[in-house]
Order: C-alpha cells, then sequence, then structure tokens
C-alpha cells in the first residue's frame, strides 16, 4: 500500500543511515513531485526485512508498519492495542492492562516471535518459553513499529520461527520541543506523560516519562467466582522513562545511546485448588525491567562501508507475591532475566545496485531464579547480499551461522526475490527460509518444580522450521485502490513439548502452519481513508492431528479515518477474531471451541490551535462479552478522554 509521507530533512537521512540495522529510526520518507496542486506520494521505506532502509516496492517480505501518527489517530495506549489490528496476528492478553500478553505469528507459538526494542533483544531468558510480554509495554516514545513475518533467522538468529517485531522510539529533531498529555477515564483510568525533544545535524536528544494507571478493571467471569466469594478487577500502574540521545562527532565518526525503564505492579485475582477457583485476594506482580544500548558508527569512505560496532544490554526483574488466606501477602518470588549483546557490523556497497551487509555478534544470557542460576552464550555471522537487477527486479539473500555454548552450530539461510510486472506495475513477491528455536535456559536446567519431579532436559535440540511464501500487490485507480494477498506455509520440527512421562521436556512435536493474509486499502479522498486485511489460518500439530492452541482460523479488521474539518479527525476501528480451540481458565479442561467476537473502537481527535489538542475515544462500542483468553474478559464499554500540549 502507497502512503503519503513527510519529506526528511537535510541531513536527517545521512544521520539516520549511520544507525544500526535494527535500532534504526527511519522517518518514512517520500518524494513529492508536483502535478498542479497534488502531490504525488512514493513508496515508504522499511528497515526490517533487510536491516537497511529499503523502499517497501522492493521488498518480497511480508512487512506491516505502525507509526506514530496511526497510535495517536487511534489513541492506543498499550503496546497490544498497537498490533491488534496487524494481520497475521493473534494477541491473547490476561484480561485488561498488564495482564500477560502473547502474540502468535502466523499460528506458530508465541516464543517463535523476536521482538527488537532501538535494537535491543528483549525476549526475557527467565520466563519458562523466553517469550516477551508484550502487557507491559507503553506507547508515548514509539515512532514506529515493523512486524515482519515468516523465518527471520538466517539474519535474526534464533527464535525467529514465526517473524520479528522491531520497535524504534521517538529521535529528536528541530528546535527544543515539549509535549505532554493528560487522560481519564472508565476503569479507574489517569494517564499522563512528558517529553522533551530536539536535535540537528550534529546532535539529537529525545527524553519521555509516562504514567499509566488503570485502578479497576473488571477480568474475572462472575459465573467463576465461587458462591459468597469476592470478584476483585484488576489494578495496573505503570511507569516508564525513556532516552535517545545521538551525537555526530566528525563527518566519519558517531555515537547514539538509547535507554529504557518500566517500573509496573499489577494486582491481580490469581486461583487455587484443581479445577482451580479464583481466590478472594488478589496476587501482586511487579516488573521492573531496563534496557540500553550504546553505538559506534564508522563511515571511512563517505557512504561506501559503514561500520557499527554495539552493546546491548537487558535486565528483566518479576516478583510474585500470592496472600495467604487472611488476604496477607506473601514474601516475594524473584526471577531474573539479564543478557548482554556485543555486535559488528558492515555495510559494503559493492557498486550502485549491489549491498554487501556482514556481520558478528556474542551474546550471553542467564537466568536467576530462587532455585538455580544458569547462563549460556552464542556466536553468530551473517551475510546478505541485497541486488537491485534492474528498476523491476530485486532480490535479498542471507545466510547465517550461529554456534551455541550447549547445543553446538546451526546454519540458517532466506531468499526474497520482487519483480514488478511492466505496464500494471503488479508487484510479485516470494520469499523461502529458514528457521531455529533454541532451547531456552529454563527448559535445559530449570528445576523449579522438584516437588513436581519436573525438571530441565540439558540435551534438547533447537526447533527448525523451513517456510515459504508467495503473493501480490496491485495498485489500481492511480494508487487510490491497493489489494494484495499472500498465501504462507511452515513446517516446524522437533518441537519442544512435556515428555510423555510428564517429568521433563522432549522433542518430539510437529506442526504446519499455513494459510492467506489479504488486504484492501481505498484512499476514497485525501480526507477518507479506509483499509480492510482479512487473515486465514490453519495450524496444526501433526503428532496428535489436531488444531493448536489459541490459533483462530479467522481473523478480519477494518481501519477507517476521516477529516471532516481541517482540525478534526475521526477514526474507526473494528477487530474481529474468530473461534478457536483453547482450554479453560486452568486447563483442567484443556480443549474447547471458545466462540469468536467483533470489537469496534472509536477515537475524535480536534486541534483546537498549535500547542492544545483535545481528544476522546470509545473502546468495546457495543459491550461486547468476550474472553481471550478463555476465564479472562476483555474489558466491556470504556471511554477515555484527554489533552495534549505541545509547546
Amino acid at each position: 500500500m502507497f502512503r503519503l509521507l513527510k519529506p526528511a530533512k537535510s541531513g536527517h537521512f545521512s544521520l539516520v543511515l549511520s544507525l544500526l540495522a535494527v535500532s534504526t529510526m527511519l522517518t518514512p520518507l517520500a518524494v513529492l513531485a508536483q502535478s498542479g496542486d497534488k502531490p504525488i506520494a512514493l513508496d515508504e521505506v522499511v528497515v526490517s526485512p533487510t536491516g537497511v532502509p529499503t523502499p517497501a516496492r522492493e521488498i518480497a517480505s511480508s512487512v506491516t508498519v505502525v507509526t506514530s501518527q496511526e497510535i495517536e489517530r487511534q489513541q492506543r495506549r498499550t503496546l497490544p492495542q498497537a498490533l491488534a489490528a496487524v494481520p497475521g496476528l493473534n494477541i491473547v492478553q490476561t484480561g485488561g492492562p498488564g495482564g500477560l500478553t502473547s502474540v502468535f505469528m502466523r499460528g506458530t507459538n508465541s516464543n517463535h516471535v523476536k521482538v527488537l526494542i532501538d535494537g535491543i533483544e528483549v525476549n526475557d531468558p527467565s520466563t519458562p518459553n523466553r517469550s516477551f510480554d508484550f502487557g507491559q509495554m507503553l506507547t508515548t516514545d514509539i515512532e514506529r513499529i515493523e512486524v515482519l513475518r515468516g523465518p527471520q533467522s538466517g539474519l535474526y538468529g534464533a527464535n525467529t520461527l514465526g517473524g520479528v517485531i522491531s520497535i524504534t522510539s521517538k529521535r529528536g529533531e528541530g528546535p527544543p520541543k515539549v509535549t505532554g498529555s493528560v487522560e481519564a477515564g472508565s476503569h479507574g483510568t489517569f494517564n499522563q506523560s512528558i517529553g522533551l525533544s530536539g536535535g540537528n545535524d550534529r546532535f539529537d536528544y529525545a527524553f519521555s516519562v509516562s504514567h499509566f494507571r488503570a485502578e479497576a478493571t473488571p477480568i474475572t467471569p462472575p459465573e467463576l467466582v465461587p458462591p459468597g466469594g469476592r470478584r476483585n478487577p484488576n489494578s495496573y500502574d505503570n511507569w516508564s522513562y525513556s532516552a535517545r540521545l545521538g551525537a555526530r562527532l566528525t563527518d566519519t565518526l558517531s555515537v547514539n545511546w538509547v535507554g529504557r525503564y518500566i517500573d509496573g505492579q499489577l494486582l491481580f485475582t490469581g486461583d487455587s485448588g484443581f479445577p482451580s477457583l479464583p481466590n478472594s485476594f488478589r496476587n501482586s506482580q511487579n516488573y521492573r525491567q531496563a534496557f540500553t544500548r550504546g553505538e559506534v558508527v564508522w563511515d571511512p569512505l563517505g557512504g561506501q562501508f559503514v561500520n557499527r560496532f554495539g552493546v546491548s544490554y537487558s535486565n528483566q526483574d518479576r516478583s510474585d507475591r500470592r496472600p495467604n488466606a487472611a488476604g496477607i501477602l506473601g514474601l516475594p518470588t524473584e526471577n531474573l532475566g539479564e543478557r548482554i549483546k556485543y555486535d559488528w557490523r558492515g555495510d559494503l556497497k559493492l557498486t550502485q545496485s549491489q549491498t554487501l551487509m556482514m556481520g558478528l555478534q556474542y551474546e550471553n544470557e542467564r537466568f536467576d531464579t530462587p532455585n538455580k542460576t544458569v547462563s549460556n552464550g552464542n556466536k553468530g555471522a551473517f551475510l546478505e547480499l541485497q541486488s537491485n537487477w534492474t528498476d523491476r527486479f530485486f532480490t535479498v539473500a542471507n545466510i547465517r551461522y550461529d554456534s551455541d555454548d550447549k547445543f553446538g552450530g546451526h546454519t540458517t539461510y532466506r531468499i526474497a526475490p520482487v519483480f514488478i510486472v511492466p505496464g500494471t506495475d503488479t508487484k510479485l513477491k516470494a520469499s523461502y527460509g529458514t528457521g531455529f528455536k533454541a532451547p531456552t535456559l529454563s527448559e535445559r536446567f530449570s528445576d523449579s518444580r522438584p516437588a513436581f519431579n519436573f525438571y530441565g532436559n540439558p540435551d534438547l535440540k533447537p526447533e527448525e522450521s523451513r517456510g515459504w511464501d508467495v503473493g501480490f500487490e496491485q495498485p489500481l485507480l492511480n494508487g487510490q485502490l491497493n489489494v494484495g494477498a499472500t498465501w504462507f506455509h511452515n513446517d516446524i520440527e522437533n518441537l519442544i513439548v512435556t515428555n510423555a512421562a510428564r517429568t521433563s521436556y522432549a522433542n518430539v512435536g510437529k506442526a504446519t502452519t499455513q494459510g492467506l493474509e489479504s488486504f484492501v486499502a481505498l484512499e476514497i479522498s485525501p480526507q477518507f481513508k479506509v483499509r480492510a486485511d482479512y487473515t486465514f489460518t490453519l495450524a496444526r500439530d501433526d503428532i496428535a492431528r489436531q488444531e493448536l492452541l489459541r490459533r483462530p482460523r479467522h481473523k478480519a479488521s477494518v481501519t477507517a479515518s476521516w477529516n471532516p474539518i481541517e482540525k478534526l479527525t475521526l477514526s474507526a476501528t473494528l477487530i474481529y477474531v474468530g473461534a478457536r480451540m483453547d482450554g479453560n481458565r486452568d486447563f483442567s479442561i484443556p480443549r474447547m471451541r471458545a466462540p469468536g467476537a467483533a470489537i469496534v473502537n472509536l477515537a475524535a481527535d480536534y486541534k483546537v490551535d498549535d500547542k492544545l489538542t483535545v481528544f476522546g475515544r470509545v473502546d468495546n462500542l457495543f459491550d461486547k462479552r468476550y474472553e481471550n483468553p478463555v476465564g479472562f474478559l476483555v474489558p466491556g464499554l470504556s471511554a477515555f478522554g484527554g489533552i495534549r500540549v505541545s509547546l
């Protein structure tokens, strides 16, 4: 799909090119040519499919971009809300804000998605499946999200069987600017944010502080509460701090640094017994997450050979406290996940149309639980060749070798060609790639459940996948109408599951996921735009011969935006998630059919003047009673409003 985008400022593009691929924040670019008074919009630029800024028309991989403008227009305050309408994803959140949130991409497991924030891998080494909890991140300082679907280990290494979600924070530019917002509404919601940013060709800075609070979100279905029991709502409080700095020391040397700290607390209703019942008193869970990255960019040949040297660090600390019969919280149970990563990447421009990218990486991760502390390292090297053979034929090919300290070496690759048909401008695209997921530290070494005779298995092998997709995109009516569809297929082997004796883990699983992603995007006028996405997914356990849990066959979304007058923006979103297999709240019923539902959200934004904006939104307009997952209610009809100031 084509979008109208802002032109880059002088010097800004060269500065952006100096960033590490996966941590680059590239403001979408467009060249505006004049035809009378009407600008012509050219293709946007994406980074995640290749690691370097590339026009989307030259990319075969399926990638969806969510911009800060879309997040602001739809007033999505948390990362799960921002991702809800993305095709190929199923978002599963245990209740309202702050609840544990997983993302299933193209039918793969939730731990088959690698998540990067400004180039920092944030998957948590301390969790049993090493997945990222999307529920803890706010959207205040997000510039763009790129959702890259399909196996991507040839470039990104392990844990990318489903794909990659790359999040980029806002970079400062222009004169110093202070922004702030206040919002209040349903469920005891009271949110505030403040930011300071600015920059020029030599130095840029951006600082942000955000506070999100929802005191009373009802998420426990009333029918599950025992007679005489208490139905407690969830309470969530999140403080998030972020900073981003960049400096051009000389014409050939630049330095960049990003940092983020999240401090969140969730009070929620736990369960006890089997079959279990909701407790009368709430559990407490605290999250403290710190992510940081620094890099040096050396460009000795005027853009012909750009070198990036970086180091990243993440620290994720979870603390859980359970109440006793009197409602008094017990001592906390601590779980710490830590990762440090060193990397070098060189981009060598062989010719005007051939770019060779090469890189080396070393990372070490560890988890620290009450029962055990374990660490593990991995070394990786990769090559990628990006080729523009003609102005209508493009290819990207990469290969990577990873050497794990415990399970040895693994080679992965990916190739993705694109052809633009002359005359019709039909984009024909295809890709084939392999992926793997390393066993987690918990799966290999944890003895967190010795009372149940359950232990880790240090002899586990990586899960492996082979995946391909093929599709097309077609612009019509001079670009006002765009349609497209992509068929995907993944074969996954060596899936790690609980062994038959239920005492450990074993590589016995095998699965196939396949389906169709399609879209229609229509610009009725510059003021009125609408887009519809539909995803069909069939995810099957080939050993048990049954559908995988929490993978709906059907998902659809429709988003529309309208500017009836210059100062007013209206938006509407419909998200439909179809029926799927799930277990009940405590999995005493391991398989049951969960019904689907459609949720409608509305938002309005009125710009009083250049400094003040008034906004409001309604979520779940028709108050749909819906559980996702089963046993956890999606928040009902909710209304919010506030103001935003920019000075």
